[in-house]
């Protein structure tokens, strides 16, 4: 009788429904691509299916049901996996939900939409995001001042901001490039693209369209930015009604009394701010450190603040790494004045010797935004016509995994902080 019990549990123990395994995604040191991982998460969800987030555990890691398929996709795209029994998996879960543990499992269910806002004359080097959710194999849509203008923003769940110009100032490039042929492409889609729409100026247009995303963000909407897109926004929020561009922008000169106009409240990350009101300068406001930070390429870094993962867990899913020490890199916007950062706003990611914030993020309405500073986490110093990052030669980036953190953060049940 004992022998055939035995004989019964070892072939039950073989014979076991795919529903009593599970797949887990490891995100610590042991991944071969961190990046793909994302990808196969996503993939996941679009199917419908349910993955736990398992926060703070091996560095972020991702629990889903297993089957053949997913297993044959994960090998086929290089990541990292172990085959789990449910016995352990629950385990594993009950360990997490202990309350002196930081870890908690965050229930993910739908695959976000996602939408790039990006211009149709983008250059290769323009943007880490569309780098990152392609080599990752995430599905994105491409939006412009057009579909925004029709409403067609409330389509979409996440939204991230190419690194745009939304001061209608064309990136400052003007002294150093307005004889490029590219540049001369984009100040001629803008202007035209602004007259199609009853634009007098592109500066409007940029306003308005700034103000839709805005309203995208109070109804709910997760908004994401990178490099000049994070301060030249919250800039156009807080000058709508003021010229603030040059003649060689819009031909007409810029109101005078521009800096004593602006209305911070409209802004969601940044207040007290000064404009740049010198034309030939590369540079926004004084918002960004990037003229006068003194912090050289070899000692650039910035550390991740570590949340509580059962309080605080929207700041830590964004920070989820298997790194928190990140190494730094410019953009036109690098890194954010902590003086001038809302005091409402969380800042996640800081240079603490340098006195600057490079990744932060806040609610607003029903929704959030996240800010990060820099262009690409992989290039230092990421300059005008240079080839775009092979992400196959980073598939760990430690800078590139906040992104797509953010990526999945909509699909997580929304919680709130907790006071």
């Amino acid at each position: 009788m004992k022998y055939r019990l035995l004989l019964i549990l070892i072939i039950s123990f073989y014979f076991l429904p795919t529903h009593a395994v599970r797949l887990l995604i490891p995100m610590d040191e042991s991944q071969k691509n961190h990046l793909k991982s994302y990808g196969i998460t996503y993939w996941v969800l679009d199917q419908g299916l349910e993955v736990r987030w398992l926060l703070n555990h091996r560095g972020g890691s991702f629990l889903m049901q297993h089957n053949p398929e997913l297993e044959n996709e994960c090998i086929i795209r290089g990541v990292t996996f172990e085959v789990i029994a449910e016995i352990q998996a629950n385990a594993l879960l009950n360990e997490i939900s202990q309350p002196e543990l930081n870890q908690d499992a965050i229930s993910m269910s739908k695959a976000p939409k996602i939408a790039v806002y990006s211009p149709p004359n983008k250059q290769p080097w323009d943007d880490a995001v569309t780098l990152v959710l392609t080599y990752a194999e995430i599905e994105y849509d491409i939006l412009y001042d057009e579909e925004i203008l029709e409403g067609k923003l409330s389509e979409y769940d996440w939204l991230h901001l190419h690194h745009e110009d939304f001061t209608g100032q064309f990136g400052k490039f003007w002294r150093s490039y307005q004889s490029a042929p590219w540049y001369q492409q984009d100040v001629k889609i803008n202007n035209e693209l602004a007259t199609q729409l009853g634009f007098l100026k592109v500066s409007q247009m940029k306003n308005i369209v700034s103000r839709e995303i805005r309203n995208y963000v109070l109804n709910g909407g997760f908004l994401f930015a990178m490099c000049a897109a994070t301060d030249t926004y919250d800039i156009a929020l807080s000058a709508e009604g003021i010229d603030i561009c040059e003649s060689m922008f819009d031909g007409d000169a810029a109101d005078p009394e521009m800096n004593k106009k602006l209305n911070y409240d409209h802004t969601f990350a940044f207040k007290d701010f000064i404009l740049e009101t010198d034309p030939y300068e590369y540079e926004f406001s004084d918002i960004d450190v990037t003229q006068s930070r003194s912090v050289g390429a070899e000692s650039d870094f910035f550390t991740l603040f570590e949340f509580s993962a059962k309080w605080d867990p929207i700041p830590t899913m964004l920070c989820q790494n298997h790194s928190k020490i990140i190494k730094g890199f410019m953009g036109q916007t690098t890194a954010f004045r902590k003086n001038l950062i809302k005091s409402n706003v969380l800042i996640m990611g800081e240079n603490e010797a340098a006195n600057e914030a490079r990744y932060i993020h806040g609610e607003r309405g029903k929704g959030f935004f996240t800010f990060y500073g820099g262009h690409d986490p992989e290039d230092y110093r990421h300059l005008v016509g240079d080839e775009p990052t092979d992400l196959n030669l980073h598939p760990n980036s430690p800078g590139y995994r906040l992104i797509l953190n953010n990526v999945l953060f909509p699909a997580a049940k929304k919680k709130k902080r907790k006071t």
